[in-house]
């Protein structure tokens, strides 16, 4: 199968009028995936459980910023090919959600405070956490979790 045409699909987006963000699924190698709780004085979901991401800058592809975005939540170093797991519109905004493999200390991420506050790792049997959620996202967190860990690469 081959990899879709990102910039086509970025520029797509754009030309719809759209905000492009991106979106990294990181599962760690005992199956589990990373959230991070947003800050509370966040404007845009204060206080939920969230996935690495964030908006596309100007001028910067989706890779580009989904390394960036990375980097800036996590100190982590985005590695190897991100496949594309997941599209959705919502809010003016298309989102493009990917797996992805990084490097660095797994076990201790550097967050970037106060935007992000805490941060867990999730199994199968943890996913209720993301039900705090529901109520503002409908639950698109935890499919995103769950399609994390359903996915093979």
């Amino acid at each position: 199968m081959s990899s879709p045409d990102l910039a086509a699909l970025q520029a797509a987006a754009e030309a719809e009028g759209l905000r492009v963000a991106v979106g990294a699924l990181v599962v760690d190698g005992e199956g589990r995936a990373f959230v991070h709780r947003r800050g509370p004085d966040r404007e845009l979901f204060p206080g939920l459980w969230d996935i690495v991401g964030g908006h596309v800058e100007p001028g910067e592809s989706m890779l580009e910023a989904l390394a960036r975005e990375v980097e800036e939540e996590t100190g982590w170093r985005l590695v190897g090919t991100p496949v594309l797991a997941h599209v959705a519109d919502w809010d003016g905004r298309r989102e493009f959600d990917f797996l992805v493999d990084v490097e660095g200390d797994l076990s201790r991420p550097r967050l970037e405070v106060p935007e992000h506050v805490e941060f867990r790792w999730l199994g199968p049997d943890d996913l209720s956490l993301l039900d705090e959620n529901r109520d503002v996202d409908g639950g698109a967190i935890r499919r995103l979790v769950e399609l994390a860990l359903t996915s093979t690469r």
